[in-house]
């Protein structure tokens, strides 16, 4: 019981970190598909730098342990393509889909049951796509590049780290809005991620997609597998991780006045119309092919992008270079102003 209230304490506090920083909504995401708004890409890099120096500390101090995700080559480069495309068509991530249910988002909902579809589909046809994903080069890290030398690779995080901070302060320069809430955002999601690899709390680093092939699965009874067997640890913590998300954002919104149930987003009427069953349909596709995409790499945002990028790891650099790609290419051919 009470790593369970642990892993929703740490839910809720990223719940009301993302919250915060107006990083779940869908005019938020959708602009940066657009490369209107920036807000995401700032944020997560900022986390990345700040975050990656934070871990190396206490790794160095021996109150952590690295949890590279392996570089399969096939899957994180297509899964980021596809996962960057349903992204920009359902205007949310993995973890964020949970904050925004909280708020009343109804394209967020529709999103999560296309989610679980993605995922069950993707249990149902690993067996026979498997072979498309490799090679595995394995668990490739600036660490293990460095073969292993604290010291060095002490030094060189500290590097990487100050110039993706650098950088994150760059892309904020271009931006026209004035609000310093990602700075705030960015160092707490960086904090927060820390302490959860701490092996005196979770021992792991956050994550969110695994979450809907596990409860899809367990939904379907399609848990006589290899594949459930081996996400049914992280799926059953990141579902309790987003459903503590999902309380905080209800509670906030409730408090605050702001809860309201909605389903078209100015964004999505200024580019797609005002018509609600378009909506419902494009978020299922998009949730669907969010999280299959997110399946076949082996992560998301959170896990994947955040998580390996403070890690330094190769695949999940990988990952989010091509995942940005999906996303810009998708939000430049799938978004046109509605006539």
């Amino acid at each position: 019981m009470g790593t369970i209230i642990m892993i929703l304490l740490f839910g809720a506090l990223f719940g009301l970190i993302i919250q915060y920083a107006h990083l779940n909504k869908y005019n938020v995401i959708s602009g940066q598909a657009e490369l209107i708004d920036n807000t995401v890409i700032k944020t997560i890099l900022l986390t990345i730098g700040f975050g990656a120096i934070l871990l190396s500390i206490i790794i160095a101090l021996g109150f952590a342990s690295f949890h590279v995700k392996p570089f399969v080559v096939g899957g994180v480069v297509l899964g980021g393509l596809i996962f960057g495309s349903g992204m920009a068509i359902l205007g949310y991530c993995p973890g964020t889909l949970a904050i925004s249910i909280g708020e009343g988002s109804l394209d967020a909902v529709i999103g999560v049951i296309g989610g679980f579809a993605g995922g069950l589909i993707y249990t149902l046809l690993l067996p026979y796509i498997g072979g498309f994903l490799g090679p595995n080069l394995g668990k490739i890290s600036l660490f293990s590049a460095l073969g292993s030398h604290p010291i060095l690779y002490f030094i060189s995080v500290f590097i990487i780290g100050a110039i993706i901070i650098y950088i994150a302060f760059a892309v904020n320069k271009k931006d026209s809005t004035s609000s310093n809430k990602w700075i705030i955002a960015g160092s707490l999601l960086a904090i927060l991620n820390t302490i959860v690899f701490l092996t005196a709390t979770t021992n792991r680093p956050i994550g969110a997609s695994t979450s809907y092939p596990y409860v899809a699965d367990v939904i379907s009874h399609a848990t006589n597998n290899s594949y459930f067997e081996k996400i049914q640890t992280p799926g059953n913590w990141e579902m309790i991780f987003l459903f503590g998300a999902m309380i905080a954002a209800l509670i906030v919104a409730l408090v605050k006045k702001e809860f309201k149930f909605k389903l078209i987003y100015s964004n999505w009427e200024a580019q797609k119309g005002n018509s609600k069953t378009k909506r419902i349909i494009w978020a299922f596709i998009g949730g669907f092919i969010l999280i299959f995409g997110a399946r076949m790499a082996g992560g998301c945002t959170s896990g994947h992008i955040i998580s390996g990028g403070m890690q330094m790891a190769v695949s999940s650099f990988v990952f989010g270079i091509f995942m940005f790609i999906g996303l810009i290419i998708t939000g430049r051919i799938f978004f046109k102003k509605a006539k």
